[in-house]
């Protein structure tokens, strides 16, 4: 990299530290100050911050429509608009006026104590950051060279060690100025591919590319479709909507977000499309690093790698928060009787169990990060077969006339059936009845419910 290039990396390390630790002191005293930023989330904080923290998964992006084309999109973006909106109008300001304070929470005032535990192993399983720590060391090995057990560490270290102190306050300051690098880098991506490939539509690039199904079946496309239905459960959007200072700000706050998620993917969609194009034969999951060395000159390529790397740690702190909240408060703060008459006492204590939690997954996420797979085939292994145990008892919770007993059956039911769909698969070399296996899990899920139903709960 050239010196203004690890200039601009150096500023935004600098910038990082700065807002991460500023005005901390006082953030650990107050649970609900310290886990959601005293429950008074602007409008602005709260597009920014879901924003910011949404595209952990860059390279994977970068990696698929590199492969795929267009698809990429299909997939991994407009589902997701389609849930996110429903999200908002018929999701978001419930959980804020419900003033719980997570996903697991939540299955815990309304189920009871082991269902509580049930979602908080599978949050803790799904919101693990360990494929972003492993993005950002490879990352920085590439563009910079350092040694990759090193930027691992040092990436780590640097997303975790404010939210130790700041929490979830700190995680929204930070998340501003990497909204801002994330978009301005991508925006001279673009720009310089254009000088350098000439108009989109112009490119030499196969048919299927610009098919929507990018070459796969249609069951494979419709599979990440419902697996989008992960918004639903995804502890992120629900922390944020605790979070939001009331009902309105959480609705009209994902609302706007879909807007520039629009935005952005337009950009990496267009940017990975020329890099297919522009590129010589390579891995395809630096995609967007070697078409940023070809085509960007010196400091517009250290805007854009600060960019990339501002993409993926703003994802890093805020699971590394949410990992630590699932161990320290919704598991061990669960199950530890409290040894104290005073209720007030006993839940201030609860921030003790987040930063424990934090130290613990840290290192078990560190640990993850030599083992894990590709982050999209992460994505549809985990969706596939966690989500469908999830979102129906989610979706429910918020009844009046809920289901008061078997829910531990539901959530633990549909993974079983999915997780063992998907062994048989693996061990066959094709799944029965040629399903993928989000279908037998949720399928099992609705029958569970309809058997309920039809019984009287």
């Amino acid at each position: 990299m050239h010196w203004l290039d690890l200039s601009v990396l150096i500023l935004y390390i600098g910038l990082l530290l700065g807002f991460g630790f500023y005005r901390t002191t006082q953030s650990g005293k107050d649970p609900e100050e310290y886990l959601l930023a005293g429950r008074k989330l602007s409008l602005p904080g709260f597009v920014i911050t879901l924003v910011a923290t949404w595209y952990g998964g860059i390279l994977g992006i970068g990696e698929n429509t590199y492969n795929n084309g267009i698809q990429t999109w299909f997939i991994f973006g407009l589902p997701y608009y389609v849930f996110a909106l429903l999200f908002a109008f018929f999701i978001a300001g419930k959980i804020n006026r419900l003033k719980t304070i997570s996903l697991p929470d939540q299955f815990h005032n309304r189920y009871g104590k082991t269902a509580g535990i049930i979602s908080a192993l599978y949050i803790l399983i799904l919101a693990s950051p360990a494929p972003y720590i492993l993005s950002i060391g490879i990352l920085l090995q590439f563009t910079t060279g350092m040694p990759f057990g090193y930027a691992l560490l040092t990436a780590t270290g640097i997303s975790l060690s404010y939210i130790w102190m700041g929490g979830f306050k700190a995680v929204v300051r930070t998340d501003y100025f990497q909204f801002g690098f994330m978009f301005l880098g991508f925006v001279l991506l673009l720009i310089f591919s254009i000088k350098t490939g000439g108009p989109i539509f112009e490119l030499n690039l196969s048919e299927s590319h610009w098919n929507p199904t990018g070459g796969a079946s249609l069951q494979y496309i419709l599979v990440w479709f419902f697996i989008a239905l992960w918004t639903f459960v995804d502890p992120g959007f629900y922390q944020r909507c605790a979070a939001a200072k009331s009902p309105e700000t959480a609705k009209k706050g994902i609302l706007i977000s879909i807007g520039f998620w629009f935005i952005f993917d337009m950009m990496t969609l267009s940017t990975g499309l020329y890099a297919k194009a522009l590129l010589t034969a390579g891995d395809p999951l630096f995609a967007y690093p070697r078409l940023g060395a070809m085509v960007l000159p010196p400091l517009a390529y250290g805007i854009f790698i600060t960019g990339l790397l501002a993409i993926i740690m703003s994802t890093i702190d805020s699971l590394g928060l949410i990992s630590a909240i699932t161990f320290g408060r919704d598991i061990l703060w669960r199950i530890q009787s409290p040894t104290t008459k005073d209720q007030i006492q006993w839940d201030n204590a609860s921030t003790g169990f987040v930063r424990r939690g934090l130290g613990v997954t840290s290192f078990i996420a560190l640990g993850l990060a030599f083992s894990v797979p590709s982050v999209v085939n992460l994505w549809y292994g985990l969706g596939s077969i966690l989500v469908p145990g999830l979102v129906l008892p989610f979706l429910l919770s918020f009844r009046d006339n809920r289901p008061t007993s078997g829910m531990t059956l539901m959530m633990v039911a549909p993974v079983t059936v999915g997780a063992m769909w998907m062994a048989i698969g693996k061990f066959t070399g094709g799944y029965p009845l040629g399903l993928e296996p989000f279908y037998p899990g949720i399928i099992t899920s609705v029958l569970i419910y309809g058997i309920k139903e039809i019984n009287g709960n």
